[in-house]
């Protein structure tokens, strides 16, 4: 019996030839509630995946390609109410990024645009649930922008 296979591999994306230098500007948080340190969390995480799926270096200034925005929304609202009572069975965390993407050397891939991801839990929030919870939203979110910018989806 044959049998073919196909691989595929996003590292790398469809990063355009001759582009090496991106500068990543601090992610500002203007939600109404605050999580202190999703914005230094957030930068981070978008740096951290651009360096490890990429091969273009950091800047602070002049980049190839510049990514810049605001954490414009957090919010945990009720998802689920439970039966009989009009408490909150499950709660859901929202993050809303507004992301500015300029790329110098093809201005046509630009795009200034929202990306909101969530996480449904159970129960009161605890600050332990709140950081991980943060961190898996920052993560999902990360990959969208990334998958936006340099692998066309």
């Amino acid at each position: 019996m044959n049998s073919c296979g196909v691989k595929y591999g996003f590292t790398g994306g469809s990063i355009p030839e001759g582009m090496k230098t991106v500068n990543i500007q601090y992610f500002e948080n203007i939600a109404p509630l605050v999580y202190p340190t999703l914005s230094q969390n957030f930068t981070e995480a978008l740096k951290e995946r651009i360096r490890n799926q990429s091969r273009l270096s950091q800047v602070n200034q002049d980049g190839d390609a510049t990514f810049e925005g605001f954490i414009t929304d957090y919010t945990i609202s009720p998802a689920a109410v439970e039966a009989g009572t009009d408490r909150a069975a499950m709660n859901r965390m929202t993050i809303t990024i507004k992301v500015s993407y300029h790329n110098k050397l093809n201005p046509k891939d630009d795009f200034e645009q929202p990306f909101t991801r969530f996480k449904e839990f159970a129960g009161n929030l605890q600050s332990a649930q709140e950081e991980t919870l943060g961190k898996e939203i920052i993560q999902m979110l990360t990959e969208d922008i990334y998958n936006k910018a340099f692998a066309n989806w």
